[in-house]
C-alpha cells in the first residue's frame, strides 16, 4: 500500500485529496494545524492524523519523522493561504507571514523528506502553487510572489532529485469552490484602489470554480501517471488564461490583463 503525505488537510483541496487518495487505496498522513478538531478523516481506516503547523520547524521535525517511520511515497505540499490586496497596504507582518506560510514552509517540509526519499532512491513531490504562479493578476502582488516563487524552485529542484529517481512537480489551480476566500484569505485594504479592488472581484465567477474534488483529480493524476512533467495546470480558467499567456506572450498578456480587469 502506497502512502501519501499532506499538508493543511483540514479543509478544501487538502481535505478533498486526503479522501480520494483514500478511495484509491493508498494509505494517508493528513496534517493540519489542529487535528484535534477534525470529526471526518479521523473516522477512515489507514489514515493517520499529526498536527502540523507549516511555519513550525519543531513541527516539521516531529511530523516528518513519525511519518518517515510509518513510510511515504508521495508528499503533497499544500498548506497555504491568499494575501490579496495593495502593496500600499500590507504590512511587513503581513509580508513575513505570506512567505514563511506559503513558500518557506513548503521548503522545508520537503527540505525534511529528501534524505529519506534520496536513500530510497523514489518518492514524489507535489506542490499546491495556483495559476498565479504562472501570470498576475492586479493586487495580489505578495501572493504572486510566492507562487512565482514555488513554480521556479520546483522547476530547479526537479533537475537535482532527477539525480536519485525522485520526481518534483506542481499543480497550478485556477478558482476553487472552497472556503479559500474565506478561512484561507487575508486581504488588507486602502481607499485608493478600491474601485479597482472592485473591478478585480467582479470578474470572478464562483459558480464557475472547480470543486476541490476536480482539483483533487489532478494531483492523484500527477502522483501516479508515471510522466516526466513538473506542471499540471488545473481548471478550465487556469487552463483557458495559461493558454492565452503563451499564444501571445507575456508582454501582450500583461497589457491584455490591465485593459480586461482595470479598463486601463
Amino acid at each position: 500500500m502506497k502512502t501519501i503525505f499532506i499538508t493543511g488537510a483540514s479543509t478544501g483541496l487538502g481535505r478533498a485529496t486526503a479522501k480520494l487518495f483514500h478511495q484509491k487505496g493508498w494509505a494517508v498522513i493528513a496534517t493540519m494545524r489542529n487535528p484535534e478538531n477534525e470529526t471526518e478523516l479521523n473516522l477512515l481506516e489507514n489514515v493517520t492524523l499529526l498536527p502540523l503547523d507549516v511555519t513550525n520547524q519543531e513541527q516539521i521535525g516531529s511530523a516528518t519523522a513519525q511519518a518517515i517511520e510509518q513510510g511515504v511515497d508521495v508528499v503533497f505540499n499544500n498548506a497555504g493561504y491568499g494575501l490579496l490586496g495593495p502593496m500600499e497596504a500590507i504590512t511587513h507582518q503581513q509580508i513575513v507571514k505570506q512567505i514563511d506560510t506559503n513558500l518557506l514552509g513548503v521548503i522545508s517540509v520537503t527540505q525534511a523528506f529528501i534524505p529519506y526519499f534520496r536513500k530510497r532512491k523514489s518518492g514524489l513531490f507535489i506542490t499546491t502553487t495556483s495559476m498565479g504562479g504562472l501570470f498576475g493578476f492586479p493586487l495580489a502582488s505578495i501572493y504572486h510572489a510566492t507562487k512565482f516563487a514555488l513554480e521556479g524552485w520546483s522547476e530547479s529542484l526537479s533537475l537535482e532529485m532527477s539525480l536519485f529517481n525522485i520526481g518534483v512537480k506542481t499543480v497550478a489551480p485556477g478558482g476553487i469552490a472552497t472556503d479559500f476566500g474565506g478561512r484561507s484569505l487575508e486581504m488588507p485594504s486602502h481607499p485608493a484602489y478600491n474601485d479597482a479592488n472592485a473591478k478585480v472581484w467582479s470578474l470572478f465567477d464562483t459558480d464557475t470554480f472547480a470543486t476541490a474534488e476536480d482539483i483533487a483529480t489532478v494531483v492523484y493524476e500527477a502522483a501516479t501517471d508515471g510522466k516526466d512533467q513538473v506542471r499540471y495546470v488545473a481548471g478550465n480558467d487556469a487552463k483557458a488564461l495559461y493558454a492565452r499567456h503563451k499564444e501571445i506572450g507575456n508582454e501582450a498578456f500583461r497589457i491584455e490583463m490591465r485593459q480586461n480587469v482595470l479598463g486601463l
